[in-house]
Order: C-alpha cells, then sequence, then structure tokens
C-alpha cells in the first residue's frame, strides 16, 4: 500500500511539471517564427505577447508595441471607420475572422497581410483575449497585380488586335484550323469574299480555290508549305461567293504555340484585280504608243522616199511640157494639128493632177511626221493676212469651179501680223478645201476680221454639217467629218491645220450653222505671244 501511494504521488508531482515544460517548448517554437506575426490581445485588443515574426513583419521591438491597442497597425482611414474593432467583435461572435488588407508598419509603410484574430475563452466560458496571425503577403499580392495587369493588358492587346482585324476592310484577314477550316472571318474577308461569318465558318477553305486546283490537291500543298517553312505566299485567282473570280495576293502564315504544337494558319488575301487591270492596260497603252510611234517612223520613212521620185516626175512632166510646147509651135508654124495630140495634152494633164495631187498627200505625211517628231519649222515674218487669204482663193478658183462653189470674200481691210506664209497659207488652203469638198453645190463664204488682238478667219459651207459630237473628233489624225459618205482624202489636212495653228499661239474650232452648213473659225495672234515662239522654236528643234 505504501509503494502504490508513493507511486501516485510521484505522478501527482511529475505532471505539472510535463505542463510547464510543455508550455515552454510551444512560447519558445512561437517566438522562434519569423515568417508570421503571432502575438496576444488582451479583451480590450492591447498587445500582450510580441513574436520575432511580429517585429520583423511590423517592425516594432516588444517594448514598443507591449500595452499599445492592434489599431496602430491599420491605416488612418480603417481606423476611421472603426475596422480593427470590428474585426475584434466579429472574432467574439464566430470565435475567430479572417482578413486581408492593407496594414501599416512602424516607419509608416504599408505591406499586404493577411490576418486571422482567434477568441480565446477561460474555463468559465468568458472572453480573456484572443490570439492574432498576421502574414506578410505583399509580395505574392505584387506578383498577382503584376498577373493580373498582365491578363488585362493581354485582354486588351487582344481586343484591340481583334477590332483593328475586325475594322479591316481592304485585306480578308482570318484564321484556319490545322486542317484547313475557317475559324475566324473579319469584315474584310466578309466584303472581297462575299460569305458571312454564319455562312463561312467551319467550312474547308477550298471552297474559295477553283475546281480545277482543288482536284490538283493545291489546297493541301499550300497547308504543307506553310506547315513546312512557316509561310507561304502566291498570286492567283480564286473564287467568291456568287461564284465570280478576283485576282489575289495570298500569305499563309502557320500558328504554333510556345511548345512548337501547330495551333493552326493566319490567312490574309488581298483584291489585285483592278492592279491586274490596270497593269493590262498600262501594257495596252505601252504596245498603243509603240504602234503609234512605228507608223509615224513608216510615215516619216515611206513620205520622204515618196517625195524623191516624184519630185523627180515633176520635173519631168515639167521638162515634157516645155518640149510639147516647142512642137506645138512648130506645128502651128505649119498649120498642122490632129486628135492625137489632143489625146497627148488630156493624159498630160491627167498625169500632172495626179501628181500634184500625189505630192499634196506626201507633204501632209511629212507634216504629220515633223508635228510627231517635233520637228515642225516655223518662219514667222510680217505680212497682210488679207492679201495671204486672198492669194489662196485665187489658187482655188479652178476646183472651186469643178465644186460648182462661189467663194465669197469679206475683209475689214489690211491685217498686219508676223506669222509664217507658207504655213497660213496652208491652213487656209486645208480648211477652204475641206469646205469645198463637203459643200459642194453650195457657196461658201469667207470672212476676214479683228477681235481683241486676234485675226480671226471664218469659213462657212452649206454642206450636211457635223454630228455635234465629232466637232472635236475630226480634227484628230486620220478622221473625217462624215462617216457615212466617203469624200476621200487621209483625213489629215484638219488635223494638220489645228497643230500649225495652235505652234503659232492661236485656235481653230468647229460648229454647225444654225441654217445648215459648218463653220470653222480660225484665230491668230497678231502679236505672237512668248509662249507661242517657244512653241515653235520647241517644234524647230
Amino acid at each position: 500500500m505504501t509503494q502504490t501511494r508513493q507511486a501516485a504521488r510521484r505522478r501527482e508531482i511529475t505532471r505539472p511539471q510535463r505542463s510547464a515544460h510543455n508550455t515552454d517548448q510551444f512560447q519558445l517554437l512561437v517566438e522562434s517564427v519569423r515568417d508570421y506575426a503571432i502575438f496576444m490581445l488582451d479583451r480590450s485588443g492591447r498587445v500582450q505577447t510580441w513574436n520575432a515574426g511580429a517585429e520583423i513583419i511590423k517592425g516594432y521591438a516588444p517594448s514598443e508595441i507591449i500595452g499599445r491597442h492592434l489599431s496602430a497597425f491599420y491605416t488612418p482611414e480603417d481606423q476611421a471607420s472603426g475596422h480593427p474593432s470590428e474585426l475584434l467583435a466579429e472574432a467574439v461572435r464566430s470565435g475567430r475572422v479572417e482578413d486581408e488588407g492593407w496594414r501599416v508598419r512602424k516607419d509608416g509603410t504599408h505591406f499586404w497581410a493577411d490576418v486571422v484574430i482567434t477568441a480565446l475563452r477561460d474555463d468559465c466560458g468568458e472572453i480573456s483575449g484572443f490570439a492574432k496571425v498576421t502574414r506578410d503577403l505583399t509580395e505574392r499580392r505584387n506578383a498577382e497585380e503584376e498577373r493580373r495587369r498582365r491578363e488585362d493588358d493581354l485582354r486588351r492587346s487582344e481586343q484591340r488586335f481583334r477590332l483593328l482585324v475586325d475594322s479591316v476592310e481592304d485585306y480578308a484577314i482570318f484564321m484556319l484550323d490545322p486542317k484547313g477550316h475557317v475559324m475566324t472571318w473579319n469584315s474584310g474577308a466578309e466584303r472581297l469574299k462575299g460569305y458571312s461569318a454564319d455562312d463561312i465558318i467551319g467550312h474547308h477553305f477550298s471552297c474559295f480555290r477553283l475546281e480545277e486546283e482543288v482536284s490538283a490537291g493545291r489546297c493541301e500543298q499550300e497547308l504543307e508549305a506553310a506547315t513546312r517553312d512557316g509561310r507561304t505566299e502566291e498570286e492567283g485567282w480564286r473564287l467568291r461567293k456568287d461564284g465570280t473570280k478576283f485576282w489575289a495576293s495570298v500569305v499563309l502564315t502557320a500558328i504554333r504555340n510556345p511548345s512548337g504544337q501547330l495551333l493552326g494558319f493566319a490567312k490574309v488575301t488581298r483584291d489585285l484585280t483592278e492592279r491586274v487591270r490596270l497593269d493590262d492596260e498600262r501594257l495596252y497603252r505601252v504596245r498603243a504608243e509603240e504602234a503609234v510611234r512605228l507608223r509615224d517612223e513608216f510615215l516619216s520613212i515611206a513620205s520622204h522616199e515618196l517625195k524623191t521620185p516624184l519630185t523627180a516626175l515633176q520635173i519631168e512632166l515639167h521638162s515634157w511640157q516645155e518640149r510639147a510646147g516647142d512642137q506645138g509651135d512648130k506645128r502651128g508654124q505649119h498649120n498642122g494639128h490632129d486628135e492625137r495630140d489632143e489625146r497627148v495634152i488630156k493624159r498630160y494633164e491627167r498625169a500632172v493632177r495626179n501628181a500634184e495631187r500625189l505630192a499634196a498627200l506626201v507633204e501632209s505625211l511629212l507634216d504629220v511626221s515633223r508635228i510627231a517628231t517635233g520637228r515642225l519649222v516655223l518662219k514667222p515674218e510680217q505680212m497682210d493676212l488679207s492679201e495671204t487669204v486672198s492669194l489662196v482663193i485665187d489658187s482655188l478658183c479652178g476646183a472651186a469651179a469643178k465644186a460648182r462653189c462661189d467663194i465669197l470674200f469679206s475683209t475689214t481691210g489690211t491685217i498686219l501680223g508676223s506669222w509664217d506664209r507658207l504655213r497660213v497659207d496652208q491652213v487656209v488652203m486645208n480648211v477652204l478645201s475641206n469646205a469645198l469638198k463637203y459643200g459642194a453645190g453650195a457657196p461658201i463664204r469667207v470672212s476676214l476680221s479683228v477681235d481683241e488682238g486676234d485675226a480671226v478667219i471664218e469659213i462657212a459651207d452649206r454642206g450636211p454639217g457635223i454630228p455635234e459630237g465629232d466637232l472635236e473628233r475630226i480634227f484628230a489624225r486620220f478622221e473625217r467629218a462624215s462617216p457615212v459618205r466617203h469624200y476621200g482624202g487621209l483625213g489629215l489636212g484638219l488635223y494638220v491645220a489645228r497643230q500649225i495653228v495652235e505652234v503659232q499661239g492661236g485656235s481653230i474650232t468647229a460648229r454647225n450653222m444654225a441654217d445648215g452648213g459648218a463653220s470653222f473659225t480660225i484665230r491668230l495672234p497678231i502679236q505672237p505671244s512668248p509662249t507661242s515662239e517657244l512653241s515653235a522654236t520647241s517644234a524647230a528643234f
């Protein structure tokens, strides 16, 4: 019995000693924790204990903080709103409360804290104080803020990029999955290809290709090339929803994630149909210009080559005329005359007229060549325009009689100016000959006057007139006034006349008369302007 009581006594003595030992161990554990602020508050919220973690996180030494209210750790805004007291009241009601927010260190700097406050009760259930555990989550919060900011920036960037892509109307920009099915569709794609997003998303991009290309495996080849090389680019015909074709420039780019896995393809298509059309037109113009150049070159060479034998022919005809005249005189002395001589004379006269017509034609071709190559030479001199026009009319008396036309000439008198006499003759001759050709059988009126510093020559006929749409066309090369009836000629007279007049600073226009027929108005500056002199000089070179 004695031994039993002694053993029980030893156990009674040992239990408090172990409890005290455990308390010491726990206190040592709490005080050594450096990553958490662990401390006790009394019932009013004043600090009772302080561990090493609390000193590191909050910056207070135990002697500086023990006895002070926990509100010292809160921002002025939280203090003013009573937030510390609310937390203690919640811990009393619920047993514990957890909170995150900004807290204040001794030096006034802020840190983001996770706080757990646990209510402590005695054996009777009364509040004896609070255990408060605080962890500094500033780095984690900053990292989360950086991550959230990056995500927000990325989201905004994606939204801006999507808005940018969707708003582009000149390019079809869309994505394909790895097998070539449409995944996205922008407004440019809808405008260019004619499909709405609902029409096309999920369909294979082969619907944009010509049937023969699809059959030849061009779609698979395009995807394979982009997968292998990263991108592929080509031009060719593509199809719209309505079946019409357009010439497209296409760039297909493989899209991969950071690990290199193929996510799909970005496809950018541009309609180059208009550019191709302009290129074709440009090529056509170049070829047409080359054809015109070759034609002008041919005219120049041909007219020069024709002029040499023609001149020789005219000289021979003139010589024959002189010899025929001498022989005629001799026959006259002998009173000889026969029908054969009459036939010879008529043939001779016909040959002379044909030679003159051919000479005029060759001269016109030469003028066209000179104008086209800028070698039209002007030799201005002081002259009386009335006299010059009168002489031209006299030279056309025979032609006027043959056309059954009376040429009625009126002038205000002497009109002096500086012009190229031969070229003015040529202009009046061309326009007046044109009037005789189209106005045959009716009078032709030629008037000469002065108006605002210009000498004005007006030549009016009573012919069929000129279609309103052709009043400008007739001054072009190889154009005629009447497209229905062929009056002869190459259609060069009015073209050469306008070029000669314009290079002297003047103008020539045509209009229809109210009572029928056409009227041509030639205006020549009496005093040449510096521009016209420069034009004449440039043309000479």
